[in-house]
């Protein structure tokens, strides 16, 4: 066990912040402003740096490094901003390492290394109408047709809807009941009968694009199948753990990004002739942060650690999540206050982090929902929330 990054990781960190701090404030802030992804431009420029596929394999594209290295970086990008960040979750923790785990070779070499070189981009959609925490209520189906799949439904919150080049499609394989019939299936933004609804105005979020998905005999060909019914979603949800890491640390590039700022600002406000950082009410409110902090990124750490020869656990990647979700939304709420009104205006990025703190921890599976797995780990068995 060990609680220290190698001088190789802090090298990789070192990098990633250097460039994050001096190269995106700015973009991120424009971002923000017109509520638009990061350009192609900007996508390229990460993978050239090689700040994209950290953990995919060198045969795909990839560095072929760690989860730890990947996220990592993802913190110190997530701290300007979650906008310029997310091209390094969809890269590392996203919808593609589903794809290189269980995709069909063919499939896994025409997608992933197009996304590692920034050359494609893939968004994941699973939610619906009527489909959010009861994932397996999924309606939209994809029947198969000769060599054809053909999709109908809605698909909906889906963050990269309409910006992204193509989607991971939760959705029916078949008409067995539950979890059983659900797999997935990459869908090209291209793709015959696929529609997009309008750019959703969130409460944050701005600059990662969501949208509702429209399919109506939308056809794809059946080598796009992911994973197939029968056991596919039981694999998908493995995937997924990796991704609560990564939402994870997007939570917790928040709460960090919020500390760091407001360890400047409380050494360089004075009120009543003296740095407010002088105070003891604010000493003990940063140690508190502080702690919250660091709780989080270790557990974070550890699923993602634990996991280098595959994908984390769901008990260790659901911790991680509810609680760097919970903390993220506490130590932003309290850095606003620390610094008044300046954390409280546009004009800066506190008041944002705050927005996207609260995102964080209802994306890729709400915070109780988080509580219910963590529950079921530990107890080895599930509940039936329907009864």
């Amino acid at each position: 066990m060990n609680f220290t990054l190698t001088d190789d990781q802090l090298q990789l960190q070192d990098a990633a912040r250097s460039f994050a701090r001096a190269e995106l404030p700015a973009i991120a802030a424009e971002l923000e402003r017109d509520n638009k992804p990061p350009g192609r431009d900007l996508v390229k420029r990460f993978a050239e740096l090689g700040f994209l596929g950290i953990n995919v394999s060198s045969d795909l594209g990839g560095l072929g490094l760690g989860n730890i290295e990947a996220l990592v970086v993802l913190e110190e990008f997530g701290k300007i901003s979650s906008a310029v960040g997310f091209p390094i979750f969809e890269s590392s923790v996203g919808p593609v390492r589903a794809i290189e785990h269980f995709g069909s070779d063919a499939l896994r070499k025409r997608v992933v290394p197009a996304v590692c070189s920034g050359d494609l981009v893939v968004a994941v959609s699973m939610s619906e109408p009527d489909a959010g925490s009861a994932l397996t209520d999924l309606k939209t189906k994809g029947v198969i047709r000769g060599d054809k799949v053909v999709l109908n439904g809605t698909k909906r919150w889906c963050s990269g809807g309409g910006h992204a080049d193509a989607y991971v499609v939760y959705c029916r394989l078949s008409d067995d009941p539950g979890a059983k019939g659900i797999g997935a299936v990459l869908v090209e933004k291209d793709a015959p009968g696929l529609s997009f609804g309008p750019n959703e105005q969130l409460m944050g979020f701005r600059g990662i694009p969501s949208s509702d998905l429209n399919f109506d005999d939308c056809e794809v060909p059946l080598d796009n199948v992911i994973v197939h019914a029968g056991g596919g979603f039981k694999k998908l949800m493995e995937a997924f753990d990796l991704e609560r890491c990564g939402n994870a640390t997007m939570s917790l590039a928040q709460a960090s990004g919020a500390l760091e700022d407001v360890c400047e600002y409380v050494q360089e406000r004075k009120q009543f002739g003296k740095a407010i950082a002088e105070f003891q009410a604010v000493q003990l409110k940063l140690a508190e942060m502080q702690m919250k902090v660091e709780a989080a990124r270790l557990l974070i750490w550890r699923a993602a650690s634990q996991a280098e020869d595959g994908l984390p656990s769901v008990l260790h990647s659901s911790t991680g999540k509810c609680f760097a979700n919970t903390i993220a939304r506490e130590v932003t709420g309290d850095a606003m206050q620390l610094m008044g009104a300046y954390g409280y205006s546009k004009e800066f990025p506190m008041e944002r982090r705050l927005r996207d703190s609260w995102g964080w921890g209802i994306a890729g599976g709400a915070i109780d929902i988080q509580k219910v797995n963590i529950a079921s780990a530990m107890l080895g068995r599930r509940f039936d929330q329907r009864r």
